[in-house]
């Protein structure tokens, strides 16, 4: 135990050393935390990454054909799968991206796919992210430090090496590059919450880190300004700004953080954007409810990963369901992100209960809930013992020419004793995660 106190001490000394840190606003200030490392890794079975791998592919492999057919076809809302007014009500939908083909027709270039592992041993997914899904650095970096601090750790365990992540990303962005042109990822500055994470892939894939300003579209192509002003072609943006922020003269006129006319260069193929604009549409927490139904109608194929069951208040009898038994549940806000706007009606009393049953009255649309999954607990270190805490998983799924699922991931788990949210933003810890040969 001595061991592993020192280990957890000297890889978070480190990891705070090197700026690997997780900012958050509240209250209109910013905050920046440490994201504290777990020295207890998640340990995953051959045989059961096998199947997560499986399942992943096939699910992300759906919801880049749902993509391509909502923003062009929409066959899916013709046959009566997905309610036409479900859609066009979505946050994340952008009339702006209407028959717009992104380059090599990948519209999902790097999903975070969030699950738990149920006590019966099942993986169930809670949430698809598709826009900009955060957090691949953190379990390659701890790793990097653990093989400093702690070289024996890894001689003695049998486990595949997650050290590829960047070759994975430099391959899908090299995919879909146009006109060979630079690798860019733009950021929106020092004070986005993953700034360490996209300053860390810049360096490891060998892509320019871009800020606002750095970019400039002329005759609908896009430049990176360099030293003295300089103009060189830019091919492909991993972008790690919001849809709504990335063209001021094609959605918020208000935004600082974009680059003009970038919708037009994109609209005519002359850049590749990561992840495809518009993406937001397929990770709606409401949307998530249909994955399975997308699986089976654009693939032909038998879901291999469940949902959590999920109720969606858009339906009289779902409604009805979810305000007979409101206590039980776990209501989301589908609008929101990173834990917030998530309410277990168990911990509710009944003026808030009442609160939020007249919003799911009023807007229906909004909300979803799901059955509380009791998701396993894993094993943390506690000051100098040892206690169990909630934990997920986040998976990355790449595609480039194939998709390809990264053989490690993000294990999250909850600091508090019996919070189920785990979310960094709120102040939970992670973990690395280990796949067994």
């Amino acid at each position: 135990m001595h061991a592993l106190i020192e280990q957890r001490d000297a890889v978070n000394k480190w990891l705070e050393r090197f700026g690997v840190r997780f900012g958050v606003y509240k209250s209109g200030v910013f905050h920046e935390q440490l994201f504290p490392f777990d020295p207890f890794p998640r340990v995953i079975s051959h045989k059961d990454w096998k199947f997560i791998e499986a399942g992943l592919i096939q699910r992300v492999k759906a919801l880049n054909c749902f993509l391509a057919d909502i923003y062009n076809e929409k066959q899916i809302i013709k046959d009566g799968v997905i309610p036409e007014e479900f859609i066009y009500s979505s946050k994340g939908y952008l009339p702006q991206c209407e028959g717009i083909v992104p380059p090599q027709k990948v519209y999902v270039h790097i999903a975070g796919i969030d699950l738990v592992q149920a006590k019966d041993g099942s993986w169930i997914v809670l949430e698809d992210n598709l826009r900009i899904p955060s957090g691949a650095s953190y379990p390659i970096i701890a790793r990097t430090i653990t093989r400093k601090v702690s070289p024996h750790t890894f001689e003695c365990n049998k486990i595949i090496d997650n050290r590829n992540y960047a070759d994975l990303l430099r391959k899908t962005m090299d995919f879909v590059n146009v006109d060979n042109g630079l690798s860019v990822i733009l950021t929106p500055g020092r004070f986005n919450s993953a700034f360490f994470e996209h300053s860390f892939f810049s360096e490891k894939t060998g892509a320019i880190l871009a800020f606002p300003g750095d970019l400039v579209v002329e005759d609908d192509k896009v430049y990176y300004k360099g030293l003295f002003n300089e103009r060189e072609r830019v091919g492909v943006i991993y972008r790690r700004v919001a849809d709504e922020f990335l063209d001021p003269l094609a959605f918020d006129r208000a935004s600082l953080l974009g680059v003009p006319n970038l919708m037009r260069a994109y609209a005519k193929g002359n850049v590749a954007v990561m992840n495809a604009l518009g993406n937001g549409i397929a990770d709606d927490k409401g949307l998530c409810y249909f994955v399975p139904k997308m699986i089976e109608y654009y693939l032909n194929e038998v879901p291999q990963l469940q949902n959590a069951p999920t109720y969606l208040p858009y339906y009289p009898d779902d409604k009805k369901y979810v305000l007979d038994n409101i206590r039980k549940l776990v209501i989301k806000d589908v609008s929101e992100a990173g834990g917030y706007g998530v309410m277990f009606g168990r911990d509710m009393d009944a003026q808030e209960l009442s609160r939020i049953k007249q919003l799911i009255e009023k807007e229906p649309r909004r909300w979803i809930a799901q059955e509380v999954i009791d998701f396993i607990d894993l094993e943390v270190l506690e000051g100098a013992g040892t206690v169990y805490r909630k934990a997920d998983l986040r998976a990355f799924v790449l595609c480039g020419e194939k998709i390809e699922v990264w053989q490690s991931g993000l294990t999250r788990f909850a600091r508090e004793e019996g919070s189920f949210v785990v979310n960094s933003s709120q102040g939970g810890g992670f973990k690395d995660t280990w796949i067994e040969k």
